[in-house]
């Protein structure tokens, strides 16, 4: 039986994203620098660390949890990625006496140390029972003291020019952080699509009893997701001070905000059991697009912060009123 058009299913799904897309059109027709090259190419740096975040909070959502500390581990990631790399003869170099590390090397050390942290936030949900809210909160809170205490609260900078170079170089017209992030987004597809865990983590989100009865590790498999996503926010920090060219520990401020509300009007669900590596893409280009649509239309700074909360609200309550028709 072929299925009709269903008009009102259809707004509740994308009305958010059809709205934002008339915005930007908008926005375009106003401001034609708006879609110009350099406005474009500026928009996709915003995009790729802010994908990264998203791929990693994704995950725990598909399984009905959250992240609250992924602005925080990202602070961490870049405070560490920038003492790491900091030139040989900078006046405020953090630790003097040693040389730059290899920048591939750094990135591993960056994202191994955030995914330990991001694995005691798993242990605690659980083999302890821990609410991702309580968990996840409270991390934050630790990763932030630990991070404060490691720089002293000290910004940092002076670059070796291979790390500042990921932000400037391109390949193919297209930067290379930007390349970065599709290479993420590549690998998380696989492992969402491809691989036993990410059934496994499918299955969780929909009924975790369930899964635990047919046989899937599910106190191993959160774990991982939690660590798996600590590694995306300590990448994500090495992206930002890149690109910011220096790092405090208030790098990624809120970011685990911007980057579920992102999910979600994408399409991942915070009821769990449902989302896509495409819906977390959607969802950080909408929410993108839709802040630099608002500066450039010349919305009041502050008030911009109010237009981002309305379609969090929408975005989330659609998300709800889906999950309750089905039910």
């Amino acid at each position: 039986m072929k299925k009709t058009f269903n008009a009102k299913e259809f707004l509740i799904n994308y009305g958010v994203i059809l709205i934002i897309i008339l915005l930007v059109a908008f926005t375009s027709v106003k401001s034609p620098n708006f879609l110009s090259q350099g406005n474009l190419i500026n928009i996709t740096l915003n995009i790729s660390a802010r994908l990264v975040i998203a791929l990693g909070i994704a995950g725990c959502v598909i399984t009905a949890g959250c992240d609250l500390s992924a602005g925080r581990m990202i602070g961490l990631g870049g405070c560490i990625a920038g003492v790491l790399l900091q030139r040989a003869d900078y006046a405020g170099k953090f630790f003097p006496d040693m040389k730059p590390m290899n920048l591939l090397l750094a990135v591993v050390v960056v994202m191994l140390i955030t995914a330990c942290f991001g694995a005691v936030t798993g242990f605690f949900i659980a083999f302890l029972n821990v609410p991702p809210f309580i968990s996840t909160l409270a991390m934050m809170e630790i990763v932030y003291g630990l991070n404060l205490i490691f720089t002293n609260a000290t910004p940092l900078g002076g670059y070796v020019d291979s790390y500042t170079a990921l932000a400037t170089k391109r390949f193919l017209m297209i930067p290379l952080l930007v390349w970065i992030a599709i290479v993420v987004a590549a690998i998380t597809w696989f492992i969402f699509n491809m691989t036993r865990h990410g059934k496994y983590m499918y299955a969780i989100g929909a009924n975790p009893q369930a899964a635990e009865v047919a046989g899937v590790p599910v106190r191993l498999t959160m774990v991982m997701i939690y660590a798996k996503a600590a590694a995306m926010y300590g990448l994500a920090g090495f992206m930002l001070g890149a690109k910011s060219g220096g790092a405090s520990v208030n790098l990624g401020l809120g970011y685990e905000m911007e980057a579920i509300a992102a999910c979600t009007i994408g399409g991942v669900s915070v009821t769990g059991g449902r989302g896509k590596v495409s819906s977390a893409v959607i969802g950080v280009c909408v929410f993108e697009f839709l802040k630099a649509a608002l500066q450039f239309l010349g919305v009041d700074a502050n008030a911009q912060w109010i237009a981002l909360g309305i379609i969090i609200y929408i975005a989330i309550s659609l998300d709800i009123r889906k999950y309750v028709a089905k039910k």
